[in-house]
């Protein structure tokens, strides 16, 4: 059966199916273009701005910002780009970058969302509307006789509708799954470099802390290490 075939025999509820599957497929396309340049540049951003804070806060900070068109840039460099601020304002700093981040990474699920579940009603819609047009036109005293052999063929015809959006459904929830993995290994991946990140920084802090107290030890005692 061809794709004008389809067309021509799957009734009134095709043309939603079509219009559904067209937004599905622009959907799918955009959020594998965007997995596709986050997955393969992360660990690169990742790494070169995590051994630049290791070694020089300064440095690691024009890193971040040199990343800022990545979301794992952008999530490092919202909070590097504060004035020295306490380590609490420094981890909300994080949290909401990371909370941004992740919500621009959630973009396209809801359309897919709309069609996993509109599709197979739109195609059960297609069958039923087949079915009474197609045993609407016999009556009882036409059962056994050549009017109803084309009944068969109608009804058939009717299931097409309900295959349609069966695919449609099918293909959007396998691409849906496969990218709420991603955002799932995303936020371990956020987790784990926001923890690391925030450790540097609170022993920067300290560090600062501690000069602060050599030079004026009037305001008291510095803390000495991450624990205290």
């Amino acid at each position: 059966m061809t794709f004008e075939d389809i067309i021509s025999r799957g009734g009134v509820a095709i043309w939603p199916l079509l219009f559904l599957s067209i937004l599905a497929m622009g959907a799918i396309f955009d959020r594998l273009w965007f997995w596709s340049r986050v997955l393969l540049q992360e660990r690169q951003i990742l790494t070169g701005v995590m051994e630049a804070a290791y070694r020089n806060w300064g440095v690691a900070l024009e890193v971040a910002k040199d990343y800022q068109y990545h979301p794992m840039g952008r999530f490092l460099y919202a909070p590097m780009q504060l004035a020295e601020p306490e380590p609490e304002v420094f981890h909300l700093a994080m949290e909401a970058a990371a909370d941004d981040e992740l919500a621009l990474m959630r973009r396209g699920d809801k359309i897919l969302e709309a069609v996993i579940a509109l599709a197979p009603l739109l195609g059960l819609l297609g069958t039923v509307l087949g079915l009474i047009n197609s045993l609407g036109s016999i009556s009882l005293s036409d059962l056994g006789t050549a009017s109803t052999a084309g009944v068969t063929l109608g009804i058939g015809e009717s299931l097409i509708s309900t295959a349609a959006g069966l695919v449609v459904a099918i293909v959007s929830l396998a691409f849906y799954r496969l990218f709420q993995a991603f955002l799932a290994g995303q936020v371990r991946v956020f987790r784990k470099a926001g923890t690391d990140l925030e450790v540097l920084y609170r022993q920067r802090w300290l560090d600062l802390e501690n000069e602060r107290y050599a030079l004026n030890p009037v305001l008291g005692s510095a803390p000495k290490t991450i624990e205290s």
